[in-house]
């Protein structure tokens, strides 16, 4: 993983990158190595005020099976160099990865024509004139195509990244890497880019506390009266703030859930499948292999096949 930045530099892309690619301690495989690289190596100045040291140009692009493109602030014209280069890495098999305005490169070499990308809401007029063969979306937190993916708003990095870890090494490392850095449960990337402003209600701040609380009771039969009941609000008002915050209803967040946890259990143990469907709350091995089958397009055996 290779992260090219420019000044000015907003870091926080590029360190919570760093937080999911870097070293996350003895207990955690390491499965990748995470540097900096520039046009022009050498002090790199940043939005916090203080200058960057970056020692690498534009050659460690040749050797990156990912390429972090972290917030563009040099502009949207980038030169004919780092146009070659990228297109090289892409043609290898390398993926690219657009942060916010760092969509400008992808887009600007043709790899996102005809494709959906992730946008700042602020970026998508000017999105629309200069590149008219992207389809740009500001209600999505991230779109990933696999080769090419783009996150519209700086905070969204994390998810998107961790969403490359769960494709490349399966969902049990994402949510190990996940739960180390204290990140909420991951959102996908269908999910809204922006909540609404916090209102007066039993949800002031965030759905954070509720779902960490459904994500510890996997287990249990929830329903949407359980979950409004547990919040100190009613279904009809729990299900408008999931709509608001996340952009799908509570019932599909709890699948979703459900099938996270199928996923790292068969990835991390031996236990049967009717264990597993019962320890997330999916009562049957009958029912996984159904909710599993509808979710991913595969078994839960074929599943534990491919990652265990």
């Amino acid at each position: 993983m290779v992260a090219l930045v420019g000044s000015p530099q907003e870091m926080y892309p590029v360190t919570c990158a760093s937080a999911v690619f870097g070293y996350q301690g003895p207990d955690i495989p390491h499965l990748y190595d995470f540097r900096l690289c520039a046009e022009r190596p050498g002090p790199i100045a940043t939005t916090m005020g203080a200058d960057i040291l970056v020692t690498d140009g534009l050659e460690a692009l040749a050797e990156a099976d990912t390429i972090l493109i972290a917030n563009w602030c040099p502009g949207p014209d980038i030169s004919a160099e780092l146009a070659d280069v990228v297109l090289a890495a892409h043609a290898r098999g390398a993926r690219i990865v657009g942060i916010c305005s760092g969509i400008h490169i992808p887009a600007s070499l043709g790899l996102l024509d005809g494709r959906t990308a992730a946008a700042h809401w602020e970026l998508t007029g000017e999105l629309a004139r200069r590149y008219p063969k992207v389809r740009a979306d500001a209600t999505v937190l991230y779109v990933d195509h696999g080769d090419v993916a783009t996150a519209g708003a700086t905070a969204t990095t994390i998810d998107l990244c961790l969403n490359q870890v769960r494709r490349e090494h399966g969902a049990a490392l994402a949510m190990r890497i996940g739960r180390q850095l204290a990140a909420a449960p991951h959102r996908e990337g269908c999910q809204r880019q922006f909540p609404a402003l916090p209102t007066t209600g039993p949800l002031p701040d965030s759905l954070a506390p509720l779902l960490d609380w459904v994500t510890a009771n996997l287990d249990r039969r929830l329903t949407l009266e359980d979950m409004a009941a547990w919040s100190g609000t009613s279904p009809r008002t729990l299900s408008r703030h999931f709509s608001e915050q996340l952009g799908i209803s509570p019932g599909r967040w709890l699948l979703e859930r459900r099938i996270a946890g199928a996923r790292a259990l068969l990835e991390e143990t031996d236990l049967p499948v009717e264990t597993i469907a019962q320890r997330v709350g999916l009562s049957s091995a009958v029912n996984l292999r159904r909710r599993f089958h509808n979710a991913l397009d595969t078994t839960p055996a074929a599943y534990r096949r491919s990652f265990r």
